[in-house]
């Protein structure tokens, strides 16, 4: 297990990793982290003999932290480490994982070459950080990786560095590697080789790869969903290939931005009655730690659909969007379509590109359409801008 100690270049400590007075959630470590301090214990152990227990790296930021060894070999030309991931506090399935590396010596002038080992991904879809063919470890773990020999071997120095998960195929179902074309295990991950606890970095950059997967497949129309049962209606609505299907959750926004940065043609929200009204009243993050929907501003909204007094004041007494939504269902008010409208404007507003085209599809939990707003570009070039 990782020590909790972070070092300075002096070697002195500098922080408490992980746990502080302040700071009542447990940071993690990616696995692009372990896989690092595993290929260096691995690596020095083939130099000289000894495995270096604790094993210290150096993450991007510049802070140095040491990690324990769980396991270890060495022989027939070939030396092995292995570190146990810690998340920390974060629900991350890759938690207690063992992350192995195996360093044998490589080709002259080949550099550090990357090998799949068990449990890690083949990348087999264009529109990745590494290429169809790949193993799925990305560039900033890898750059880690490549530093991490260096500092054990010098510049230039030429290894075979394996990198395998004992159980990584069946984590991997747990994730959405399957849909981005990461087949056989998981990926291995990181950027500054920290887990913040609860940041859902790891979902937001699934999303980001599945439209950049998406757009280097060449489809021009992508699907954002809240759910599965939403996904499901989308996809059957619109008869969408998986890899047009994006899990977005929670995270109306971080799609939002994405695509605003990385456009598609066409752009499908589709949700739950609930969800979609909070993205209606201006929220884009939807999980309901952000706030629940406003049913007296929902009431409102009904009222102006046409439902009574008498309606309103049901919707503004319901004890879920769901039963509100039943209630106007029943007195024949379309609220669905105003509350897509809604949700139309606010993701729009975040969009304002005339190349996107934006709809809003909102299911109820049996996959019945409760309201559309049908594709609209999400910014009119033709209307004046004001004057700064």
């Amino acid at each position: 297990m990782p020590l909790s100690t972070m070092t300075g270049g002096s070697g002195k400590p500098i922080d408490r990793a992980m746990e502080t007075e302040d700071r009542p959630l447990k940071r993690g470590w990616t696995t692009g982290a372990c896989a690092t301090a595993a290929t260096k214990a691995a690596c020095a152990a083939l130099l000289t003999g000894g495995f270096p227990d604790p094993v210290e790296i150096t993450l991007p930021g510049g802070r140095r932290v040491a990690f324990a060894l769980a396991t270890s070999h060495a022989g027939d030309g070939e030396a092995m480490a292995g570190i146990v991931k810690d998340a920390g506090d974060d629900p991350d399935v890759t938690h207690g994982a063992l992350v192995k590396s195996t360093v044998r010596p490589g080709a002259k002038g080949s550099g550090v070459v990357f090998k799949r080992g068990e449990g890690v991904g083949l990348v087999t879809r264009p529109g990745l950080p590494v290429p169809p063919g790949e193993p799925a470890i990305n560039p900033v773990p890898r750059k880690m990786i490549a530093a991490a020999i260096a500092e054990v071997a010098g510049e230039g120095a030429d290894f075979e560095v394996e990198i395998s998960v004992p159980d990584g195929e069946k984590m991997a179902e747990r994730t959405l590697n399957p849909r981005l074309g990461i087949l056989g295990g998981i990926s291995i991950l990181g950027t500054t080789g920290i887990v913040i606890p609860y940041s859902c970095s790891s979902w937001i950059h699934s999303i980001h790869r599945g439209i950049d997967v998406a757009r280097a497949m060449g489809f021009t129309h992508v699907s954002g969903a809240t759910g599965n049962a939403s996904e499901n209606a989308a996809r059957d609505f619109h008869k969408l290939h998986e890899v047009q299907l994006i899990d977005m959750g929670d995270f109306a926004g971080g799609m939002l931005k994405y695509l605003r940065d990385h456009p598609v043609p066409r752009v499908t929200i589709a949700g739950g009655v609930a969800k979609m009204t909070k993205l209606a009243q201006g929220m884009l993050d939807l999980h309901s730690k952000r706030g629940a929907a406003d049913l007296d501003a929902l009431a409102v909204v009904a009222r102006d659909a046409g439902a009574s007094d008498a309606l309103a004041e049901k919707i503004r007494g319901a004890n879920t969007v769901a039963e509100a939504f039943a209630e106007a269902t029943t007195d024949g008010v379309p609220i669905g379509r105003a509350i897509a409208d809604g949700a139309w404007r606010t993701a729009a507003a975040v969009l304002k590109d005339p190349r996107i085209e934006l709809e809003i599809l909102i299911f109820n939990r049996d996959g019945e359409l409760m309201g559309h707003k049908p594709f609209a570009a999400t910014h009119n070039p033709s209307r004046p801008r004001k004057r700064r």
